[in-house]
């Protein structure tokens, strides 16, 4: 637990640095530098891919989606607000492009997860509390297939990616309280999934 409450802190604290050094891109933009541009993708497009691949579990469709999300982002950069956080910005455009592209495609392909952690065992400690640690993120990750999409958003945000409860109610345009509720679903929706999919894992860890 503090493992990932520091964690969560360093990307905050890594989010604040970010936003110091993008506002001045963003002006540099403003003024015509392509240079600044190029940059500023530069600085985003980890941040980005990891999002819309966490929603659509492809790699070569979050590549598309990151695509369209920074297409997006040059065709209104002019009209972001500076005083607002950008990455929050930016996360809402990513997400919305997320959830577009699921339902214009209508099916959401889902990766072997098998193939992702074995090359993952092979590169780290083979150790049996990494299988298990793997296994359970693989399978937290089939479970948020069941998810709505403002379920699955508020999820990968807060519980994924760490952001704080206020950042996700301003990526997603609704009330904190709101927020909560459908991570309350989401969350309560996951824990059901593992409960049938892998009961005697969740016990390990002990997950009740």
């Amino acid at each position: 637990m503090k493992a990932a409450l520091d964690r969560r802190e360093n990307q905050i604290d890594i989010k604040e640095e970010n936003e110091r050094e993008v506002k001045l891109l963003i002006r540099r933009i403003k003024d015509g530098d392509e240079n600044a541009f190029t940059q500023l993708v530069h600085n985003y497009k980890s941040q980005v891919s990891s999002i819309a691949y966490k929603m659509v579990n492809d790699y070569d469709e979050a590549a598309d989606i990151a695509q369209i999300v920074f297409l997006k982002m040059s065709k209104n950069l002019w009209r972001y607000d500076e005083n607002k956080k950008f990455y929050t910005w930016l996360y809402r455009i990513t997400v919305n492009a997320s959830i577009d592209y699921i339902r214009k495609n209508k099916r959401h392909k889902h990766e072997s997860f098998d193939q992702v952690y074995q090359a993952n065992l092979k590169s780290k400690d083979d150790s049996d509390n990494l299988y298990k640690s793997n296994t359970l993120y693989k399978e937290i990750n089939i479970a948020a297939d069941t998810l709505n999409d403002k379920q699955r958003s508020a999820f990968i945000l807060r519980d994924v990616e760490g952001s704080k409860i206020s950042e996700v109610a301003s990526i997603m345009k609704m009330p904190e309280a709101t927020v909560r509720w459908y991570l309350h679903r989401a969350r309560t929706k996951i824990k059901k999934e593992l409960k049938r999919n892998c009961p005697k894992l969740l016990i390990m860890f002990g997950i009740k």
